[in-house]
């Protein structure tokens, strides 16, 4: 662990020793729409993080210390239960699976729906004249899920979706499968991540080692935004946008692409102190609120962002090219 961070030792011992044991990614189960399920186990872990300001400086250099001081809604450090076993996707849903989705629902996209459209990369835009100064231009009609101004495959990760467009899908499946769907709460989104780690990432707290588990923003990416060279990952991951879903290593659990590559939608409103009040056995998040959680990280995200324990979020209607789904998949009786 970093100097300066809290350290817990609530996982379960059986737990533990389940995934020190793992020799090879567990075997799941695939639905009609061809996503691919991995069991998750119940268990504890310890939510959150509670790191000192000079550890995460010294951990990401470079960056402004406003931005550790911006991490407040991250703590305090709890004790969460999961007290059920559930099903969780092995990866993000594809855009193949979000057109099959499509066709087959009759489900229209919102960024198609309202007629404003998503947000796409262009190359010719001039991030000065944007406060966001990242080079996406939108909302416009040109861009949506099936083009965000890069080009992708089948079994690249889906972008451009809302928080409603993943309560849709799956609402869908549930009534296709007989099963219940839905987007994973915070916690069990965290507790995924970090599959019986408790390090900032699932192979512990070193960021050079992202390229090995994630497309997050590197040296491939950096080539599209110079400004921001010394914020990217040493190395190259072979991606400067979105990487097929399941091109790194999974974590303990089998489950890929958990840092990086799109964030993902999870189904809680977010709560700047939440976890303070936060029930231990299965928490849901506040009964309200303005924005959803979103988690993960994304191919143009830096690596303090890309961390087990970062919280971000946006309102239930955007849609953007670094946003995605991941969906559990409640088990059987």
């Amino acid at each position: 662990m970093g100097a300066g961070r809290t350290v817990f030792c609530w996982a379960s011992l059986a737990l533990v020793g389940l995934l020190a044991g793992c020799a090879a990614p567990p075997k799941g189960t695939t639905d009609s729409l061809g996503i691919s399920f991995i069991r998750v186990p119940a268990g504890e872990f310890a939510m959150g993080s509670d790191e000192a300001v000079p550890a995460l400086a010294a951990a990401y250099p470079g960056l402004e210390r406003s931005r550790f001081e911006g991490l407040a809604d991250e703590g305090p450090v709890h004790r969460v239960r999961i007290t059920r076993p559930f099903e969780m996707s092995r990866h993000e849903i594809t855009v193949g699976q979000f057109r099959a989705f499509l066709q087959r629902s009759g489900h229209v996209p919102e960024s198609i729906a309202d007629g404003t459209g998503g947000y796409g990369y262009n190359p010719a835009y001039d991030p000065a004249t944007s406060p966001r100064r990242d080079a996406f231009e939108g909302r416009s009609p040109r861009y949506s899920w099936q083009n965000p101004g890069f080009a992708q495959g089948d079994d690249h990760p889906v972008v451009n979706v809302t928080w409603n467009d993943a309560v849709a899908l799956a609402r869908w499946l549930s009534q296709q499968e007989g099963r219940t769907y839905r987007l994973p709460t915070e916690a069990e989104w965290e507790y995924a991540c970090r599959a019986g780690g408790t390090g900032r990432y699932q192979h512990g707290d070193d960021p050079a080692g992202l390229v090995r588990v994630g497309n997050t923003f590197d040296e491939d990416a950096a080539v599209n935004w110079p400004a921001w060279r010394e914020r990217a990952v040493s190395g190259r991951d072979g991606h400067a946008f979105t990487a097929p879903v399941g091109s790194y290593a999974p974590n303990a659990f089998g489950l890929y692409d958990m840092h990086g590559n799109v964030w993902e939608w999870v189904s809680d409103w977010h709560g700047d102190d939440y976890y303070a009040h936060s029930p231990t056995d299965d928490p849901t998040g506040p009964p309200d609120g303005e924005v959803k959680v979103r988690r993960g990280g994304s191919w143009h995200t830096w690596p303090l962002y890309t961390r087990c324990a970062f919280r971000n979020w946006n309102t239930v209607q955007t849609r953007y090219t670094l946003v995605g789904i991941r969906l559990v998949r409640e088990g059987r009786p």
